[in-house]
């Protein structure tokens, strides 16, 4: 009898352990069917692109976007970028003043100097302290200085920000004791992205009937970050390539040999070739355009070894427009070389972008979403 029931135990234990592995079973081939049905986007680009302003962009139109405990975690890092901008240019104020004839126009006055001293040491360290009202005025006196601000007119010589400009005129704000982030201080706000970042949206909404579903992803730009790529090129249905244009008269930040607009084409050339994208869609963002529309009539293109040939032949909004025919060219021109003869066929588009500007950011991905749902179903033999 005891014999008996024990074995109806253990039958019983052995049902159920099969009916919990059937359903795990299930469950993962529906999450198997799932991912199948999920686009693999790998967003790639040099250090600066814009790629995480990008990403931020996307959490911000197609997701939630951030919650309180998001922004509020973002404070420390516009803090920080305050610190580092203000230092970059205190320092690059004083080794202009050394290195150049018109060296006065870089003095900062005497008395600022000791401000100057004092928040480029602060600017200096590993851990930043919160702004206060008294540091975000003294840091707002050394902005104001004729010397810092001769220094910014320059600061594409020196690894100033982008977001410097926005980030001293909202110090009063930023040092608020209740500050909470926008969500422009976000978007503004410069963390090096390291290591691999993924977030998953529809650019029409989340109900998946009604688009595909992108997982989207988020590398490192640096040079020592680009190993960490390798892994990810398999699967991809689409590379998402951004190339900062305005930044064709600066220098690497990890080397200051090196033009930013250089290295992007090196990159895209590299990227291009992989033997494991030979049937991926390239997306190409030109980006940061609104910076290159102020640059280019003050800066000519033919300053960077690669426009050396271009030729300005307006002004004003027609030279901009010319300006930009002609980068967008060159970036043609590289795709071609750089493309086998049985790779000329795969999807390849250019975009004119600015990752600040968040209606040409929604206005581009459902453009990229309308491409890539066409190529699905021309592949399919339903187009």
């Amino acid at each position: 009898m005891g014999l008996l029931c024990s074995r109806q135990r253990h039958n019983q234990a052995d049902s159920e352990e099969n009916e919990q592995t059937a359903e795990i079973d299930r469950r993962i081939e529906q999450e198997t069917k799932a991912e199948k049905h999920i686009q693999k986007l790998l967003l790639l680009g040099a250090g600066d692109s814009g790629k995480s302003t990008i990403f931020k962009q996307i959490k911000l139109l197609f997701q939630s976007g951030f919650d309180e405990a998001e922004l509020k975690g973002y404070i420390p890092v516009i803090h920080a970028n305050v610190y580092q901008t203000i230092k970059i240019l205190h320092d690059g104020s004083k080794e202009l003043s050394q290195n150049l004839a018109d060296s006065s126009k870089f003095m900062v006055s005497d008395e600022n100097k000791q401000i100057g001293e004092k928040l480029s040491e602060i600017g200096g360290r590993l851990d930043y302290p919160r702004l206060t009202k008294e540091l975000a005025h003294e840091i707002e006196t050394l902005w104001r200085d004729n010397a810092i601000q001769e220094t910014y007119s320059r600061g594409n010589e020196l690894q100033v920000p982008d977001c410097a400009h926005y980030f001293m005129e909202n110090l009063q704000r930023l040092s608020d004791a209740d500050y909470v982030p926008t969500k422009e201080d976000v978007l503004y706000a410069r963390v090096r992205t390291t290591g691999v970042v993924e977030i998953q949206f529809s650019p029409v909404g989340e109900n998946k009937k009604s688009g595909e579903v992108y997982r989207l992803f988020d590398v490192g730009g640096q040079k020592n970050e680009r190993r960490k790529w390798i892994h990810l090129f398999e699967g991809v249905t689409a590379v998402i390539f951004c190339a900062a244009i305005s930044e064709y008269d600066q220098t690497l930040f990890e080397d200051d040999n090196k033009n930013r607009m250089m290295e992007t084409k090196e990159l895209f050339e590299w990227v291009l070739k992989q033997p494991c994208f030979e049937k991926t869609s390239f997306m190409l963002f030109l980006n940061k355009f609104d910076l290159f529309e102020k640059k280019v009539l003050k800066v000519p293109l033919n300053v960077c070894a690669w426009f050396k040939d271009y030729q300005p032949v307006s002004t004003g909004k027609q030279e901009i427009e010319h300006a930009y025919e002609f980068v967008k060219k060159k970036f043609e021109e590289l795709y071609f070389q750089s493309t086998a003869p049985d790779r000329v066929d795969r999807v390849f588009k250019i975009y004119r972008t600015s990752a600040l500007d968040q209606k040409l950011v929604k206005k581009t991905f459902k453009l990229v979403d309308e491409t890539l749902r066409r190529r699905n179903l021309f592949e399919a033999g339903l187009l």
